[in-house]
């Protein structure tokens, strides 16, 4: 039998694996509330199943699922389609009429039965390694069984549609026109995430999905526009964050779905914030370098030929303050724009020419000052 510890991890990770695989399609199909709206839209499908089956069966409540999740989709669509609503609120009204129905079902018919609204919203992955099937004759725990499948599948389903995917996300059109069938695509997608969904309920909860489906995803597409890096990125993502999250609810002795989720979260703000292309302070930082750069080189404007200038008369003759001059001759000559000789700055011959075309424009106090001022 596997250590519960490492069943528990590898759980964690199958599910952000079958999760992400998806979700990348879903956030750059700009779709990503549809997780959403399906891990919750799906309880009524497994209600039924529960209930036509006369247990707690993976297969029918994955059927059943499969088909609310479809439902779901479908109304989603043809509301957006209508012209009445737009797609952000066709979901807000879909899915919670759909769950509220699920509640109520299950409120009203299935209280001394284990099937209870903390098992669907919450789930616990604790109890992973506890519940256990037998598969080839071993023992195996259901989760790893189960999500592995679904992994697989998911797998198996962006292999073989990879080129379908890749054209239906980016341009329906062109995907269609090509005979690629982008309307299958989409339903197929839309019914795998189904099937993953209530597939990690028992794991991770209706409400931690999400995280799982979209968070990885969100956080590699701050990081590259490749498809096939963003894919890779975000199953690394996934993986390393479920390690990271199982290692630090022990320590904090709390949920771990919630933990892994929460370090998921951290992820996708560092991303954010640190993004090579994207991030927060990473742009910022590049503009100031922009600034700086550009400041320099209009200060080359007023160094002519072999003439040597104080910084203060480089001041004068752009009408700066002495701290806009001196970062200016501090970057210029970091780049070895010029030279400083004591108090006297030099042009260098390295340094780019300006354009003449376009002087600068000097300031209120410096307009009536005779441009070829010298110190």
């Amino acid at each position: 039998m596997i250590a519960a510890d490492l069943i528990i991890v590898l759980t964690a990770a199958l599910v952000a694996v079958a999760g992400s695989l998806l979700g990348v399609f879903l956030v750059l199909r700009r779709q990503s509330m549809l997780s959403d709206a399906i891990s919750h839209a799906v309880l009524p499908g497994i209600v039924g199943a529960f209930w036509l089956s006369g247990g707690t069966t993976t297969v029918p409540a994955l059927i059943g699922a499969a088909a609310m999740g479809l439902l779901t989709v479908l109304s989603v669509e043809l509301l957006e389609r209508s012209g009445r609503v737009k797609v952000d609120a066709a979901i807000g009204v879909v899915f919670p009429l759909l769950f509220s129905i699920g509640v109520i079902l299950v409120s009203l018919y299935f209280r001394n039965v284990h099937l209870d609204m903390d098992a669907v919203l919450y789930g616990e992955i604790a109890y992973a390694p506890l519940n256990t099937v037998i598969f080839l004759g071993r023992e195996v725990p259901e989760s790893l069984l189960l999500m592995g499948t679904l992994a697989l599948l998911n797998a198996a389903f962006v292999g073989l549609c990879y080129k379908e995917l890749k054209v239906g996300t980016f341009d329906a059109g062109l995907a269609a026109t090509l005979g690629f069938a982008p309307t299958a695509v989409h339903y197929l997608l839309m019914t795998l995430l189904s099937f993953t969904t209530v597939g990690a309920f028992q794991s991770v909860g209706a409400i931690l999905i999400v995280a799982f489906v979209i968070i990885p995803p969100a956080s590699a597409y701050l990081l590259t526009r490749q498809l096939s890096r963003m894919l890779r990125l975000s199953l690394v993502i996934g993986v390393v964050s479920s390690a990271a999250g199982y290692a630090l609810a022990l320590w904090l002795d709390t949920s771990i779905a919630g933990m892994i989720a929460s370090v998921l979260g951290v992820v996708f703000t560092l991303s954010l914030l640190f993004s090579p292309e994207q991030g927060v302070v990473t742009t910022l930082a590049r503009r100031a370098r922009q600034r700086e750069d550009f400041t320099a080189r209009l200060l080359l404007t007023a160094l002519h030929g072999e003439q040597r200038y104080t910084p203060a008369a480089i001041a004068r003759r752009l009408d700066w303050d002495e701290t806009r001059t001196r970062r200016a001759l501090e970057y210029a000559r970091r780049a070895g724009w010029v030279r400083l000789d004591g108090d006297r700055v030099e042009r260098l011959t390295a340094a780019p020419v300006p354009d003449h075309g376009a002087s600068p424009v000097p300031g209120p106090r410096a307009a009536h000052r005779n441009a070829s001022q010298v110190p």
